[in-house]
């Protein structure tokens, strides 16, 4: 049995420097190495600032208290690189209820400044939070300088109090401190980094299963590594062969001259775990993976390579990798032709996705600084590479294709830091075509896996696309032109009028608006010519004409970006006759966006150089052209949107609402609905309106819970809501009935629902009829990879059929709980119309807030359903709700962990 309470399984994360460290809780079996630690691990000078003197019991006593007799107030956690503890941090609970607890921490001085302290004391601060405790207290000497520095950059608050030459320390545990959360981002996104640098700047590389066979994978990639010229030491390895291509081959990777950064495996699935043993024995920093077909055996055993000897990998089933900056040029991979150097990043799972992405971005001409084919993806992943472009200077446009998520919300926090300073796009793959899948509630139903993702991808800022083309035609319009301003208002402007009237309605589709444009326009344009949007030139313009409009229109303050349709005409196209040279003449960038489409172009979407040298976005179809702006207003949008603070509604009973979860799951370890009167404690706790409910177990109390709630001043009808375990949807199955006025009413309805649902029925819930209003649906589903999905929407019996929601990833910020409302086509309503006057909206924001901090608290609140919310001027009540339990770990997104792929789980 373990001393330490084990608040969360063994983890493997990086350190500051790239080294993976296992962290993981302390326990009896762990004696020898914590005593070793405070002894051979320690200069006396380092256990005198641990211990407050030299005392030689104190290394002792210290590994008796972790490691002894279960102490239940104890929390420790110990940092593993291999066999070695090269840290240890703990805390014992000084109080009941346990909110303080005492501090200790410790480092092996030859892992001193290599952050290991930093990321203990983040996975104590979390298993703490889940204990309940509020505050850690610490006593250090005034001249410990290495702790302070640790307590400094921890990114919490410290207090401090000076005496005698001791300092005691007091750190505020508050679990959403954004200055704490940012610096382990921080943290996290430098140890990433210096993770990767063995993958994408590698000083050496060898290939280990190039075949004397020509065209084989391995021998094809050696070519290529050798043919883009790479900048450093390249070796194959073959046990049988001693030479191919005329140079040496070595029979393994101990046998080379010096230790590779980079190793690329082609060798079949059952060698692979061996082979990375070997690699990482040597020092090997990093793997790509070509191989396919690892059973989970074999993908345990590469993985446990990995993360004992600090090595990332990309794949397996990997097409390879490729970085083009001029020092490194490496060519390791076996798919198109070596992309031309540029400063697009792609990052994609599947290897006929890259081929196409890399052949479409050559036509258009975006050359790319560094490709990864992630296969698998048992490690490097999106979230990854994203951080690796963040901090690459070459690195102005991130292109992803995702087909799963191994942490959504991790990887969601890292594409908002940063879609702030370069555009990311993705191609939204794994979309769900089902739509709605079965469900117990409405907000279940809303919540579908295209749904989710969306929501992902929206509130991170990304650019999501439905196909590779889309992708491509955004991409064209964000790298080569400025972004238009976030309301998206756009002049159409064609030589045809019917190619004009079939843009203007691809904006309208895309969601920009048309503007009118000012009448002197005409005086710019041949007779005949329109200046409605959009503006029919006639075929007859000239390219003074169109040059002359066009500067016009840029100057335009109601204009925001331009699309210009050209069609071939029988004028020819000569200079001074084809107005496509009005557009090359003029600038590539100028104040807004500008698009042009051709529609004799044989190409969906290329440059065209123009005079000032820069390029211009040329489209073959409208549709495309106005999508693309479609998606940079969207980008425009996002950016112009300020920064907002997690929602933080007041009054929220964590500890009432946890003892209620953990008693019903206590009884019901399956998991299962609430009954009525668990259901209106849990809301109870967080301040979720739900309107005044009794329970009854038979009619004669059915009737003395209505004549009760009229003597408590609910004067009028009543409603009787007749329930079962496991009841789905009580209006569908005629399980309720409104408006019982007197007592005779009661008891036959009642009497009616016992002969209808027999033995099944358990009782009734008795409320007062709710004052009328705008009925809308609240709610929460847990996405077991995504978490907590937050809904609002239209709500009453209509609400599957109407399907007016909004949907946001929990936490919600200030800003989503006003957006959710705007976002919905029963905004007016809610607003006020003919005359009547607006709901209550920040009662609405506040139902939202007490949802997602419910979710955030509980991932034991699988759904939650709040239909309808009655939004009154003066208030909302919830007249139904239903809540389901089940058992789910928590997941805390924000503590530093590398992912572990689930087919490399277990022995």
């Amino acid at each position: 049995m373990s001393t330490v309470q084990q608040p969360h399984s063994t983890a493997e994360a990086l350190l500051a420097d790239g080294t993976t460290v296992e962290i993981r809780p302390l326990g009896p079996d762990d004696h020898r190495a914590v005593l070793d630690l405070h002894t051979a691990g320690m200069s006396e000078e380092s256990r005198r600032m641990r211990f407050f003197g030299v005392s030689r019991n104190a290394p002792e006593q210290a590994a008796d208290r972790l490691c002894g007799p279960p102490r239940s107030g104890l929390l420790g956690f110990g940092a593993w690189a291999g066999e070695e503890l090269v840290g240890e941090a703990d805390c014992e609970v000084l109080d009941e209820p346990p909110e303080t607890a005492e501090l200790a921490l410790v480092v092996a001085d030859r892992w001193h400044g290599r952050g290991a302290a930093t990321l203990l004391l983040e996975h104590l601060v979390h298993a703490a939070r889940q204990r309940g405790i509020r505050f850690f207290e610490a006593d250090t000497l005034f001249g410990n300088r290495a702790v302070h520095r640790v307590f400094a950059d921890l990114g919490l608050p410290v207090e401090r109090r000076y005496a005698q030459g001791e300092v005691r320390i007091r750190v505020p545990l508050d679990e959403r401190d954004e200055r704490y959360r940012s610096a382990v981002d921080e943290r996290g996104r430098r140890a990433d980094v210096a993770s990767l640098a063995g993958l994408l700047r590698p000083a050496s590389v060898a290939v280990v299963g190039v075949s004397r066979r020509s065209g084989s994978v391995g021998r094809t990639v050696l070519a290529r590594i050798r043919r883009a010229g790479f900048a450093g030491e390249v070796w194959a390895v073959n046990p049988r062969a001693g030479e191919i291509d005329g140079r040496p081959a070595f029979p393994s990777v101990r046998a080379l001259p010096a230790v590779p950064d980079l190793v690329v495996l082609a060798v079949p699935a059952g060698a692979v775990p061996e082979v990375a043993e070997e690699c990482g024995a040597v020092g090997v920093r990093a793997l790509v993976v070509l191989t396919s077909g690892l059973d989970a055996h074999q993908a345990r055993g590469l993985m446990r390579a990995c993360r004992r000897h600090s090595m990332r990998v990309v794949g397996p089933n990997s097409l390879g990798m490729a970085q083009t900056d001029p020092a490194v040029r490496l060519d390791a991979e076996f798919g198109g032709a070596f992309p031309r150097p540029g400063s697009a990043g792609i990052a994609v799972q599947s290897g006929g996705v890259g081929i196409a992405l890399l052949q479409r971005l050559a036509w258009l001409g975006i050359g790319v600084s560094s490709f990864v084919s992630l296969g698998d993806k048992y490690d490097v992943s999106g979230n990854d590479l994203l951080q690796w472009w963040e901090a690459d200077d070459r690195t102005d446009l991130a292109l992803l294709h995702l087909e799963s998520f191994g942490s959504p919300r991790a990887f969601g926090r890292t594409a908002r830091r940063v879609t702030r300073t370069i555009p990311v796009l993705t191609v939204d793959a794994g979309r769900s075509t089902a739509g709605r899948r079965g469900a117990a509630s409405h907000t279940a139903a809303a919540a579908t896996p295209t749904v989710t993702r969306e929501t992902l991808f929206r509130q991170a800022g990304i650019t999501a696309t439905r196909s590779i083309d889309e992708l491509v035609e955004a991409a064209a319009l964000l790298h080569a032109q400025p972004l238009p301003a976030p309301r998206g208002a756009v002049a159409v402007v064609s030589n045809a009028g019917g190619i004009g009237i079939l843009a203007a309605d691809a904006c309208a589709d895309a969601g920009l608006l048309l503007p009118e444009l000012p009448v002197g326009l005409a005086d710019l344009l041949p007779p005949g010519a329109s200046v409605r949007n959009p503006v029919d030139t006639t075929a007859a313009v000239t390219p003074v004409e169109l040059t002359h409009l066009l500067r016009a229109l840029e100057r335009e303050p109601g204009i925001d970006a331009i699309l210009v349709c050209l069609v071939p005409t029988a004028l020819g196209v000569t200079p001074d006759r084809d107005p496509v040279y009005a557009l090359l003449e003029g600038p590539a960038r100028r104040r807004i966006p500008i698009a042009a489409v051709l529609l004799d172009q044989q190409v969906p979407v290329c440059y065209r150089t123009c005079a000032d040298g820069g390029v211009l976005p040329v489209y073959s179809d409208s549709v495309a052209a106005a999508r693309a702006l479609g998606h940079a207003r969207d980008r425009a949008r996002w950016l112009a949107e300020p920064a907002s603070a997690e929602a933080d509604p007041p009054d929220c009973d964590r500890r009432t609402a946890g003892s209620l979860v953990d008693r019903y799951l206590a009884v019901h370890p399956e998991g299962g609905w609430l009954d009525p009167l668990s259901t209106a404690d849990l809301l109870e706790a967080y301040g979720l309106p739900l309107i005044t409910s009794v329970w009854a177990r038979d009619e004669h109390a059915a009737v003395a819970a209505a004549r009760g709630l009229r003597r408590l001043g609910h004067e009028g009808r009543a409603a009787l809501k007749a329930y079962w375990p496991g009841q789905v949807h009580k209006s569908a199955l005629g399980a309720v009935r409104t408006g019982l006025a007197t007592d005779a009413e009661v008891r036959s309805v009642y009497r009616e629902f016992a002969r209808r649902f027999g033995a099944e029925l358990a009782g009734a819930v008795v409320q007062p009829m709710a004052a009328p209003g705008i009925e809308l649906l609240a709610g929460v589903v847990q996405d077991q990879v995504f978490g907590p999905l937050v809904v609002l929407g239209m709500g009453g019996t209509a609400a599957d059929v109407l399907a007016d929601r909004a949907a946001r990833l929990a936490p919600l910020s200030e800003r989503d709980l006003t957006t959710m409302v705007t976002e919905l086509r029963c905004a007016a309503l809610l607003s006020g119309t003919g005359g009547a006057p607006p709901a209550d909206l920040a009662a609405v924001r506040s139902v939202l807030a007490r949802l997602s901090r419910l979710a955030e608290d509980f991932p034991e609140v699988v759904e939650a359903d709040l239909n309808p919310v009655i939004v009154r001027p003066d208030g909302a009540v919830c007249v139904d709700a239903r809540v389901r339990l089940e058992r789910r770990p928590s997941f805390d997104p924000y503590l530093r962990r590398l992912r572990r792929p689930a087919v490399a789980e277990g022995e």
